[in-house]
C-alpha cells in the first residue's frame, strides 16, 4: 500500500477504514479464487467434456478461500466427501429407490461414514450434499455422480496449483499480525504505566481491557503463520522463505504468552489501583520501558531482512530492561509488588524469546 493511499485510508471514518482495510488484504486471496474458478470450469468443460461441471469451480474456490491455511486439508476433505456421498447414495438408492425417506437414510448414512473417518468440519457437508443430489437429481448408476467426484478433484487440484503459481508473500500476513498484537501490548503498557502513576483506575481497567480483546488477533496469527509456512512449502516462488517463517512462526508462542502474563499484570495492579495501595515507582518504570521494547519488537518484526532493528537490537533492549527488573527492588516490599515483579520477569523472558534466544538462555538473563 503506498503512503498516499495509506493517507486516504487513515482520513476515512474508522467503521469504513476497517472495512476497507479488510477488503484491501484480501484482494489477492479473491483474485485467485475468481482465476481458479475459471480455469476449473474450462478444464472440467475443454479437457473432460463434462457438459454442466458446476462443482468444479466451487471446488476451487472452496479449496482456496481466503484463509491461507490448510488448503491441501479442504482439498482432500472436498473430494473425500464428494466420493462418499456419491458412493453411499449411488448404492443405496439403486436398492431402495428416490423419496422422502430415502433422502433422510442416505443422508444420514453419508454423513456418519464421514464423521467416522475423519473430524474434519468440510467432509461431512460435502457427503450429506453429494448424497442428497444423487438421491434427488442424479440417476443411480449413471455417469453424474462419476463426473462431479472428478469435477471436485479438478477443482481442487486447480485451486491449489493457482495458489503455487500466484502465491499470496507468506512472510506477509504473518509478520502484519504479530506487529499488530505487539502494537497492542505497546499500547497497553504504556497505559498501564500512566494509569499506575496517576492511580487512576479507570487507566489500569482500559489497558487489561485492551490485552484481554487479543484473542481474535493471536487466532488470526497463529492461522496465517501456518497458512504462510504452507504456502512457502507448496508455492515454488517462496521455497527460499522457509527458514524466515520458522523464525516468525516460532514467535507465536511466546507473543501469546507475553499477552497471558500481561494481562496477569494488568489485573494485579488494578487491584492494587483499587485498594489505592501505589505500586513501586521503579516497577512502574520497568512497565513503562517494557512498552517501549513492545515497539523495538514490533518495528523488528516488520523490518525486511536486513533492516533494523533486528532480533539483536531487540535482545539488547531487553537486556538493558531486565538489568533493572533485579529481585533487591521488592526485598522490604509488600506481597503484591512482589508478585508483580514476578510477573515482569517472566513477562521479560517471554519477550526475549520473540527476540529470538532460546527460553534457558532468556532465563539466564534473569538469574
Amino acid at each position: 500500500m503506498t503512503d498516499w493511499l495509506r493517507r486516504r485510508l487513515n482520513s476515512l471514518p474508522p467503521p469504513v477504514r476497517r472495512r476497507v482495510r479488510r477488503l484491501w488484504l484480501s484482494l489477492v486471496p479473491i483474485a485467485q479464487c475468481s482465476l481458479a474458478a475459471g480455469v476449473a470450469w474450462w478444464v472440467a468443460v475443454h479437457v473432460f467434456g463434462h457438459p454442466q461441471p458446476f462443482f468444479a469451480p466451487i471446488a476451487a474456490v472452496i479449496s482456496l478461500g481466503l484463509s491461507l491455511g490448510k488448503r491441501w486439508r479442504r482439498t482432500v476433505e472436498l473430494v473425500a466427501g464428494v466420493a462418499i456421498g456419491i458412493l453411499v447414495g449411488d448404492l443405496l438408492i439403486s436398492v431402495i429407490g428416490s423419496g422422502t425417506w430415502q433422502i433422510v437414510i442416505v443422508v444420514a448414512l453419508a454423513m456418519s461414514i464421514a464423521v467416522f473417518l475423519d473430524d474434519g468440519p468440510l467432509i461431512p457437508m460435502q457427503a450429506a450434499s453429494s448424497a442428497a443430489l444423487v438421491a434427488t437429481l442424479l440417476p443411480p448408476g449413471g455417469v453424474g455422480g462419476f463426473h462431479r467426484a472428478i469435477d471436485a478433484l479438478i477443482g481442487g487440484l486447480i485451486g491449489i496449483l493457482v495458489g503455487a503459481l500466484f502465491p499470496v508473500n507468506p512472510a506477509h500476513r504473518a509478520r502484519r499480525d504479530a506487529a499488530g498484537v505487539l502494537a497492542t501490548l505497546r499500547d497497553a503498557a504504556r497505559r498501564l504505566s500512566a494509569g499506575l502513576r496517576a492511580m487512576d483506575e479507570d487507566e489500569v481497567l482500559a489497558a487489561l481491557t485492551s490485552a484481554r480483546g487479543t484473542q481474535e488477533a493471536i487466532n488470526t496469527m497463529r492461522a496465517d503463520m501456518r497458512g504462510g509456512q504452507e504456502v512457502s512449502t507448496i508455492s515454488p516462488l517462496y521455497w527460499g522463505s522457509r527458514e524466515r517463517l520458522e523464525r516468525i512462526s516460532a514467535t507465536a508462542d511466546p507473543i501469546d504468552n507475553a499477552v497471558r502474563n500481561f494481562r496477569v499484570i494488568a489485573r494485579r495492579a488494578l487491584g492494587m489501583t483499587q485498594r489505592g495501595e501505589p505500586l513501586d515507582p521503579e516497577l512502574v518504570d520497568i512497565i513503562a520501558e517494557i512498552g517501549e521494547v513492545f515497539e523495538v519488537l514490533r518495528e523488528m518484526m516488520i523490518a525486511k531482512p536486513g533492516e533494523e532493528p533486528d532480533q539483536a537490537d531487540a535482545a539488547r533492549a531487553l537486556r538493558t530492561v531486565a538489568r533493572k527488573a533485579k529481585p533487591e527492588l521488592v526485598s522490604h516490599s509488600t506481597l503484591s509488588e512482589t508478585a508483580v515483579l514476578a510477573e515482569l520477569r517472566s513477562l521479560l523472558i517471554d519477550m526475549l524469546m520473540i527476540a529470538g534466544l532460546r527460553r534457558s538462555s532468556a532465563a539466564a538473563t534473569l538469574r
